[in-house]
């Protein structure tokens, strides 16, 4: 006989269920949450009072109210306990902060592995599935030089074949963490082909992610929705080799939306896997770059050193304690968004964009894309 499920496990519960009703998305979703106060209440609420929250009306409340999905996702559940599957709600500490700030970011993840999802840096590389030695060979080189410069840098891709694998291995060759998003629950690696290379990746410091629970369908529409978190966790996206349609396309108009830096690397003239990389080019889509140091420029990276320097200490002097907690993380930590400064310091992002500005006038602190942040 099944042990009944403890608070934390009935929260769980509700959220995925919740993921599950239909006509729900993860807009919808976070509403709903906004205005009942967790997952759980949700499902606890009156169904006239669910159709008077804006965007909510008759259908989605009937269906919170009589989709079945209760049972769905006590299975899942069950899933992620046997298969030690880490979800992660939007809420958590440990969601990807970056993704979170795009307004269609996943209600749920579920990872594979222990990554660390906020890297001080996170750099999306994509491309076509029918890559050229020219394009593996641009990949290796470009991850090559991040790991010689010491970067704390995770590289993110789809595990597709082509320039995908190429990412995830060069990656694993040079030391680096590497993250796949899947467009598919996490009972399966798709392809198979690249099974080792995952179960890899989970040993070393990454993993697998997907926003898919167990079981769904491998269907082309949700690698178009896998590319969503493929631009949305990333400082940068790279495009390596695209053909004039194409995934890696997809994948760059959905970063320039997000506000994400994009970059692509030319390729020869009249190849069809250089089509679409001078298409984001020429368009302004994406910025050209020939190797890390465009990158580095673009970015306001310190060339050629893995952090910043140290600060002098005679900058702390007249700070106040707040301000020297915030000058002490990042000489610290190197680098951090301004969503992980707030969690580490504890401070609301209302009250830490105040201190951040006024150690920005006073020449502590350096705004770099992206609202990440660093000592001068």
């Amino acid at each position: 006989m099944n042990n009944p499920p403890d608070n934390a496990d009935e929260e769980l519960i509700a959220k995925i269920a919740l993921s599950l009703v239909p006509g729900i998305g993860c807009v919808t979703a976070k509403s709903l949450i906004a205005y009942c106060g967790d997952a759980a209440k949700v499902f606890q609420e009156k169904e006239r009072h669910l159709r008077a929250i804006p965007g909510i009306g008759t259908v989605i409340a009937g269906n919170i109210h009589r989709a079945k999905v209760r049972q769905r996702a006590e299975k899942e559940l069950e899933f992620i306990r046997k298969n030690k599957i880490r979800p992660l709600f939007y809420l958590d500490p440990d969601y990807p902060q970056r993704l979170k700030s795009c307004i269609d970011a996943p209600l749920l993840l579920f990872c594979k592995g222990d990554p660390n999802l906020n890297f001080p840096r996170v750099i999306s590389i994509v491309g076509t599935r029918k890559a050229t030695e020219y394009g593996r060979g641009l990949v290796d080189k470009l991850v090559a030089s991040l790991a010689e410069q010491r970067y704390k840098v995770q590289i993110i891709s789809g595990l597709a074949y082509g320039i995908d694998i190429q990412a995830h291995k060069s990656a694993l060759h040079h030391g680096l963490s590497t993250v796949c998003v899947l467009a598919h629950g996490l009972e399966t690696v798709y392809p198979s082909l690249h099974k080792s290379i995952a179960l890899e990746m989970c040993a070393k410091n990454g993993g697998m992610v997907s926003d898919f629970p167990s079981h769904s369908l491998i269907d082309r529409k949700n690698f178009l929705r896998r590319n969503r978190i493929i631009a949305g966790m990333a400082d940068v996206i790279v495009v390596v080799e695209s053909a004039c349609k194409g995934g890696a396309l997809l994948t760059a108009e959905l970063a320039n939306s997000y506000n994400r830096d994009v970059f692509a690397f030319p390729g020869r003239v009249g190849e069809s896997t250089s089509e679409g990389t001078h298409f984001l080019i020429k368009t302004n889509r994406a910025g050209l770059i020939e190797r890390l140091s465009d990158i580095e420029c673009a970015m306001n990276w310190q060339q050629g050193k893995g952090s910043p320097e140290a600060t002098q200490p005679r900058l702390f002097d007249d700070l106040t304690p707040n301000e020297r907690m915030i000058a002490d993380l990042l000489r610290s930590e190197g680098e951090l968004p301004i969503d992980q400064l707030s969690i580490q310091s504890g401070l609301p992002i209302s009250a830490l964009s105040s201190l951040l500005l006024a150690l920005e006038f006073s020449g502590v602190v350096k705004c770099l894309p992206g609202k990440v942040f660093r000592l001068l």
